[in-house]
């Protein structure tokens, strides 16, 4: 079981962003999910951003809590962006056929991650 530190600021234009470092599974994905979720909530924001630029695995665990923030920013209307996904990250959400619903190119480096919300 590893170990996740997840910090939460807000961008001038008024983007909250979850920076997310470590480990995502079943030891540090209830703090992840709970970040997520309470952040949409108490904070409303147009865009969350969650950067993953130093998440260094992440397991089935994972994936379901950037799922449950995807959906839940879908439901109040606002943006859920994944930034810098690691290359590991990025094969994952490829693998169980998530990188498009995240707007994420079909191979890491391709392209920037879209801003669009689906």
């Amino acid at each position: 079981m590893g170990e996740a530190v997840m910090t939460t600021r807000r961008q001038a234009d008024g983007a909250i962003v979850v920076d997310v470092r470590g480990v995502l599974d079943a030891a540090t994905v209830d703090a992840l999910r709970a970040a997520l979720l309470g952040t949409l909530a108490s904070d409303r924001p147009g865009t969350m951003i969650v950067d993953l630029t130093y998440v260094t695995f992440m397991d089935s665990m994972g994936i379901g809590a950037l799922v449950a923030g995807h959906n839940a920013a879908r439901e109040m209307g606002s943006q859920f962006v994944l930034r810098n996904p690691s290359e590991f990250v990025h094969r994952q959400l490829r693998v169980t056929g998530l990188a498009q619903m995240f707007g994420l190119p079909d191979t890491a480096g391709d392209a920037e991650p879209s801003t669009r919300h689906r």
